[in-house]
């Protein structure tokens, strides 16, 4: 079997044709992807008796007739913010290195549920917490389109082993861009569904009003499937949203005709022609297919990286004050005092990034400074918010770049933050307003670097967004 190459569908059809058993496809994905790690470094942990386990009840199903679910026998990976029972969450951080959480979260429990095999869990920023996938405390993961070239953050080995064919589809999270940065480096389908779409029980916290789970796919119809899987409301997380979850997958049909697709020009501004180009045969094609394109404004999106850079910074200061080494994390050892092992354990226990992001938000939410920063951030959020609400009264979609350049060098950013904060431009907003975007493969830019064209949709209008994404796909091949 090519494992490589497996759709979600091309599952289904190997173990209804008997070509394979969910027991073999398992046992032969995980080699692979072991074999495979040695040139990404995609994951930092697999969990080969929980795969092989799933994959022998989903044997059990077929030979007793029944249905194995929408991701029966797929095999699936993890991004490692994610809590799974009995296998090491890190965060890659080496606060966390050897803790090994009591729960799932219920996007993993949801995906078991619907038959898929998870194979182990991808390497990411510390607490998700950087764009290109550097900070990881287990080293960088390398983009299977480029070795010498970053994945893309945080998600980044959630979207390279997709790419690189080591898992059908995988779970990631956006905070500012987590997944649909990755998608576009690495070429392929990244969505970051509306803010309560998916519930976040379970997902390690970096920005509470921020953080989404989401899917990464070869297709547009594999995320659109597992996005169906995963998302719904749950009593274990009150943000969840009770909205009636559609068969996405069955909405696909590619009409497209009539639909009116707005161009923000805040976000062309400057784009580098080497991602404008293919943006704007993105653009052409779409034309083709019958949409009604039309220029729009966003007009507070120039203060979108400040606002979003207060806000989450701020709220990553509070959730990473838990890790202080009295509980469940790294401690430093011979440290005297309390407060000697509090500044030691954070010290020696968090990345560069996060002690800077830790320090910001703690700078912006301290006496003085609160009315000033955080909560003038949050009218600018506002602001943002409102420039979407008022631009869907005129279009069904959006559609814009997900980064100003093709996957950048390993090293190239990583001791400038602004320039490496700036590489979110496009995708922070989104993440703001709460309403569902993503990122589908539209060329490749020189030397063969995948670009993505996002697609942006009013909230809890994935089906929307899915469906151009998918008529774009078929037409773009």
């Amino acid at each position: 079997m090519e494992i490589s190459t497996l759709t979600i569908d091309g599952v289904k059809d190997g173990l209804r044709a008997r070509r394979f058993s969910a027991v073999e496809l398992a046992g032969e994905a995980l080699r692979f992807a072991r074999a495979e790690n040695s040139k990404t470094n995609a994951y930092l942990t697999f969990c080969e008796e929980r795969a092989l386990s799933a994959a022998a009840a989903v044997d059990a199903k077929l030979a007793r007739g029944e249905d194995p679910g929408p991701l029966g026998g797929v095999p699936v990976a993890v991004k490692d913010v994610i809590l799974t029972r009995g296998v090491r969450t890190t965060c890659g951080s080496r606060l966390l290195e050897n803790y090994v959480p009591p729960y799932d979260a219920t996007a993993v429990v949801r995906l078991e549920q619907a038959g898929g095999v998870i194979l182990g869990k991808t390497n990411c920023d510390e607490f998700a917490m950087g764009s290109s996938n550097e900070n990881s405390a287990f080293g960088p993961v390398r983009n299977p389109a480029a070795p010498d070239r970053v994945p893309g953050g945080s998600s980044g080995g959630s979207a390279a082993v997709v790419a690189q064919g080591t898992a059908v589809v995988s779970l990631g999270s956006d905070t500012g861009g987590s997944i649909r940065q990755p998608a576009s480096f690495c070429g392929v389908v990244g969505v970051t569904p509306t803010y309560g779409r998916v519930s976040r029980y379970g997902l390690t916290a970096f920005a509470s009003s921020l953080d989404h789970i989401g899917p990464f796919g070869r297709t547009v119809k594999d995320s659109a499937t597992l996005l169906g899987v995963i998302a719904g409301r749950d009593e274990m997380d009150s943000t969840s949203a009770a909205a009636p979850v559609p068969s996405y997958d069955a909405l696909l049909d590619g009409n497209v005709r009539g639909v009116k697709i707005g161009l923000p020009r805040e976000y062309f501004k400057g784009l580098a022609s080497e991602t404008g180009d293919l943006i704007a045969s993105g653009i052409e094609t779409l034309k083709r297919l019958g949409c009604d394109i039309r220029d729009i404004s966003l007009p507070s999106t120039d203060y979108a990286i400040a606002c979003y850079y207060i806000i989450c910074t701020a709220e990553a200061s509070s959730n990473l004050a838990r890790y202080d080494g009295v509980r469940y994390t790294f401690r430093s050892p011979n440290s005297p005092t309390l407060g000697a092992m509090y500044r030691n354990t954070r010290g020696e226990g968090f990345g560069a990034e996060c002690k800077r992001r830790i320090m910001l938000g703690t700078y912006v939410l301290s006496a003085g400074y609160y009315d000033a920063y955080y909560l003038k951030a949050q009218k600018v959020r506002g602001l943002i918010a409102r420039d979407f609400t008022n631009a869907f009264t005129e279009v069904d979609a959006i559609l814009a770049p997900v980064s100003p350049f093709p996957a950048f060098k390993l090293g190239e950013k990583v001791n400038d933050p602004m320039e490496m904060y700036l590489s979110d431009i496009y995708t922070i907003t989104g993440d703001l307003a709460g309403i569902p975007c993503m990122s589908v493969p539209c060329g490749k830019a020189a030397g063969g670097l995948p670009v993505g064209m996002q697609i942006l949709a009013n909230h809890f209008d994935e089906a929307r967004m899915f469906r151009l994404a998918a008529a774009f796909e078929k037409e773009t091949n």
